[in-house]
């Protein structure tokens, strides 16, 4: 008990600090709607899933050991979010639009928001080591592989829970009539802060 709720805590820390992931959903759910912003945070979770796969099935120590796979990740990585950052500053809208389920898909589909969740969490080193560190240091090698499988699912619910609660508040429609006009600069931060997140990533210390 003690193991699983220190595990736990740890975990919770770690959904809800700042990071990429943050700014992908609320930028997607601002811009966008509550559903893109949703399917974006289904993204990060099964990017969780992935994560932990690999380290129940003993991928983790690979990982670690490897500074060339380490750094294909980062630049990967670093390249996304770079990429969406750019698009971000690259944005002329004025005005930030109500959209409704029909053009919606016109804009940014469903599927292309879940990549863009998807992405960001799987090739973000730093979510890359977070996991290295919980499934090798925390979680005991003893540690059956049904338990195991439990944390994975409780990490993928609690992304899943709090970017859906993002995701919610930031399409809320006084939220985005309030934001609304600061459209402008509120997309040029959100793309300056992707770059901001891609360089660091790409000049993180090798370890």
């Amino acid at each position: 008990m003690f193991e699983f709720l220190s595990i736990s805590l740890v975990i919770l820390l770690a959904v809800i600090s700042p990071g990429p992931d943050f700014v992908i959903v609320s930028r997607n759910a601002l811009s966008y709607s509550q559903n893109i912003g949703i399917m974006t945070a289904f993204g990060i979770a099964i990017g969780t899933l992935f994560h932990s796969t690999y380290c129940i099935l003993g991928f983790a120590l690979i990982i670690s050991q490897s500074i060339l796979l380490f750094n294909v990740i980062k630049g990967i990585g670093a390249a996304y979010l770079i990429y969406l950052g750019i698009k971000g500053l690259r944005n002329k809208s004025t005005a930030l639009p109500i959209q409704n389920q029909e053009n919606e898909k016109q804009v940014l589909s469903l599927g292309k928001a879940f990549l863009h969740g998807l992405i960001c969490n799987l090739f973000n080193p730093k979510t890359v080591c977070f996991f290295l560190a919980l499934f090798t240091v925390m979680i005991k090698p003893s540690t059956t592989l049904l338990t195991q499988a439990g944390y994975a699912i409780e990490i993928a619910v609690m992304h899943l829970l709090w970017f859906s609660l993002v995701a919610v508040l930031f399409a809320h429609q006084k939220v985005k009539l309030f934001l609304g006009q600061f459209q402008y600069y509120m997309t040029k931060a959100f793309g300056g802060i992707l770059v901001l997140f891609g360089i660091k990533i790409a000049t993180l210390i090798e370890r």
